[in-house]
């Protein structure tokens, strides 16, 4: 097989994990975030950095010398175990399949702002088929589309954080860019603080996508992939702290009605009603095309490939004989996404938690891999790298998911006492070993 073009440099990685995050991220749960954290909203967004940054820096360390293509499935196998690493990628499973049907809830929403008189459910049904659709025929986004979609994405919240800075500076929020965002001892609540940091996790999902370029980056670099993804988590960490800074000194003028629709409420009190629809277009146009076609067929990718392997049933595997696509594992995908997404349409703050469950065990795992490999194994004398970064990035992480909520914790628990016991079943059918690479 030609391998693959090597052309890649730092900052194509970089670029390439900040589409994956997405700028405008910060907008889709401001208002849960807001109501969760008491109104230290970038304290949570601070704190919700720091966990994904020892992730990041975990993940860069194992990046460097284990030959999986940067998947905590992989790590977890390779350092752990198989069967450790079925019950890892299991869990990170759990995030690649509600994504797409939280974008979708998403692009209802500000559907639902555009057209008040139309159910969000109606919406929903119409974005699952539409994207289905793309799919089904094999047509893709390109990443040349996907950088345009960053690009407008940064322009238009870099334009309505601007505004919000105008709207403050005329006596609107706080009346000036104060420090409660970050502190209020008045309003301080550790537990909610952590509730709220539960939900910040998911901005930054989607940093991970850059290790699947390590093949097409220019020289021998091992350690380039993983100075991409700190870079990746810096940048957007500064970013969205900025942002909720702003937003944070704004909403204490506003009284929210529908937390889902915070941004909008928001954007039409400070800014004008032109300001909540040009947002609302950007997430239906910009995001509905750049994020949940792509999204979908991701997941149905992953359903294809484990089936394939007899990981899951065989059926998910079956290739469109005209079309060339996983047709199974897109209806199944698409099934899962539009009955999550209707369930779910009017609780999308626990709907990100729950998709964050799966992140963080996935991520727990990754640093207990790190530990293994390097602290047990190689008896490694790196103790910043490979001692306290590990054992600090559990700590945090044990520390959001105590904070998440109780449908959250419930049906992330389900989902992982599923996988333990579907993974003893394949061990025991003698398939564990054949686990595909997430």
């Amino acid at each position: 097989m030609e391998p693959l073009k090597r052309t890649l440099k730092y900052w194509d990685l970089v670029l390439y994990g900040l589409a994956y995050i997405a700028p405008i991220t910060p907008f889709s749960t401001v208002g849960f975030v807001w109501d969760a954290s008491k109104g230290l909203i970038a304290l949570a967004y601070v704190l919700g950095g720091v966990c994904m940054f020892f992730t990041a820096k975990s993940y860069a360390v194992m990046s460097e010398t284990t030959p999986s293509a940067g998947s905590v499935y992989g790590f977890a196998r390779h350092a752990i175990g198989v069967f450790p690493g079925f019950v890892a990628g299991w869990m990170i499973l759990l995030d690649y399949l509600l994504i797409p049907a939280f974008v979708f809830v998403l692009i209802a929403v500000a559907l639902g702002t555009l057209v008040p008189s139309v159910d969000r459910s109606v919406w929903i049904v119409l974005m699952v088929a539409f994207t289905l659709g793309i799919n089904w025929f094999g047509v893709t986004v390109t990443t040349r589309a996907n950088f345009v979609a960053v690009a407008i994405q940064t322009v238009v919240t870099v334009g309505f954080v601007a505004l919000c800075v105008i709207a403050i500076a005329h006596g609107k929020g706080n009346g000036a860019l104060t420090l409660k965002p970050f502190w209020n001892p008045q309003t301080f609540d550790g537990g909610a603080l952590l509730t709220a940091t539960s939900i910040c996790v998911m901005s930054f999902l989607g940093f991970d996508a850059i290790s699947t370029l390590s093949e097409e980056v220019v020289g021998d670099d091992p350690g380039l992939i993983g100075r991409a993804i700190i870079g990746v988590l810096v940048i957007s960490g500064a970013f969205f702290v900025l942002v909720a800074w702003v937003l944070g000194n704004l909403l204490p003028g506003i009284a929210l009605h529908d937390p889902a629709a915070a941004i909008y409420e928001l954007a039409a009190w400070a800014v004008g009603p032109w300001a909540s629809s040009v947002i609302a277009w950007t997430y239906v146009l910009v995001i509905g095309l750049s994020n949940a076609i792509p999204m979908l067929i991701g997941v149905a990718r992953v359903l294809y490939a484990m089936g394939r392997d007899r990981q899951l049933p065989g059926t998910l595997a079956r290739v469109h004989p005209r079309y060339h696509t996983p047709y199974v594992g897109m209806l199944t995908a698409s099934g899962i996404s539009l009955a999550v997404a209707l369930a779910m349409r009017n609780r999308l703050g626990d709907l990100a938690t729950i998709v964050n469950f799966g992140a963080l065990c996935g991520f727990l795992m990754l640093h207990v891999s790190v530990l293994v490999e390097f602290v047990w194994r190689r008896r490694s004398r790196r103790w910043l790298v490979h001692w306290v970064t590990p054992v600090l990035g559990i700590a945090v992480v044990l520390m959001v998911l105590s904070g998440m909520s109780r449908l959250a914790l419930i049906v992330g628990s389900t989902w992982l006492a599923a996988g333990c016991l579907w993974g003893l079943a394949l061990h025991t059918r003698r398939r564990a070993k054949l686990a595909i690479e997430l």
